[in-house]
């Protein structure tokens, strides 16, 4: 019979007990941290990162991710030298450049960061900022691994307020949308504690005279006939609006969705879901915002 034995690699109790006791000892833990990674970096160790490990790609791709143009397009304006590189006119297509390159187009220093355009549903009890100091929820936490970019709320809709939010990173755009002049269309579906008598409708239409100036909606009315539900249109963008508007004549507004945004509706995306918003949609509201 085959003398009994140690098997080769295996350990005693005392012996594994005595190895995990020095490697515990003198272990240091390795470097967990992912490059770039948001979790483990600081800001200013993911931008020293990002300068040393410049990402690359083909110059129409860098200039369709600044938001100038299509790639297609980018290629034309190559061709006709309109694109400048760290000062020099370039004509090559399909040049490569880094985030570290400094590339112009009509004199305006192009950012390679791919824009975003996601719309919202946005469910009640939630709050439209990054974060909260009161611990409620946020739309961000909503969409936060919808994308590597981080997007922002264009405007806001207070807590208790429902329905069509847009989102980017599209600072341009999103200060255009949200600046008084461009008057962006918005059009709400109100719930009322009690019916919208008609001579109050008539009242809110011919406009409202508040704390902060008179309001006029576009146009304002009953929906579906039911007094106790309206639906308004306006372009204000001031801070509770639509609520202050029926507050004024003893109204309780019940529930409050936000159905039309700049031409973007809920359409098919239910009650606290997200989707990224078409290319032709992305183009529809920027062409909006040129004719303004």
């Amino acid at each position: 019979m085959a003398k009994k034995g140690r098997i080769p690699g295996k350990y005693t109790n005392n012996e594994r007990r005595s190895r995990n006791d020095r490697f515990q000892e003198g272990h240091k833990a390795k470097n967990t941290k992912t490059p770039g990674s948001k979790e483990h970096y600081s800001k200013e160790e993911r931008i020293a990162y990002k300068k040393s490990n410049p990402e690359k790609m083909r110059i129409n791709k860098f200039i369709s991710n600044s938001g100038v143009c299509s790639r297609r397009e980018a290629d034309t304006l190559i061709s006709k030298g309109e694109i400048k590189v760290n000062g020099k006119v370039v004509t090559e297509l399909g040049m490569t450049v880094t985030t570290n390159d400094t590339v112009e187009y009509q004199g305006k220093k192009l950012n390679p960061e791919k824009k975003v355009y996601m719309l919202l549903n946005k469910p009640k009890d939630t709050v439209t900022t990054s974060k909260d100091p009161e611990g409620r929820k946020t739309v961000i936490e909503i969409v936060r691994n919808a994308c590597p970019e981080r997007v922002y709320p264009v405007g806001r809709l207070d807590r208790n307020t429902t329905g069509v939010l847009l989102l980017t990173n599209d600072g341009d755009l999103s200060k255009k949308l949200t600046h008084p002049s461009f008057e962006a269309k918005k059009i709400y579906h109100v719930f009322l504690d009690k019916p919208l008598e008609p001579k109050d409708l008539e009242s809110i239409k011919k406009g409202v005279e508040l704390e902060d100036g008179l309001i006029k909606p576009d146009s304002v009315n009953y929906v579906d006939n039911d007094p106790m539900q309206a639906g308004i249109e306006i372009h204000s963008g001031k801070n509770r609006i639509v609520r202050r508007i029926f507050e004024h004549f003893d109204y309780r507004v019940e529930k409050l969705d936000r159905v039309f945004f700049a031409g973007l509706t809920k359409k098919n995306l239910p009650r606290g879901k997200w989707r990224f918003l078409s290319e032709k949609e992305v183009r529809f509201l920027k062409s909006e915002l040129s004719g303004k």
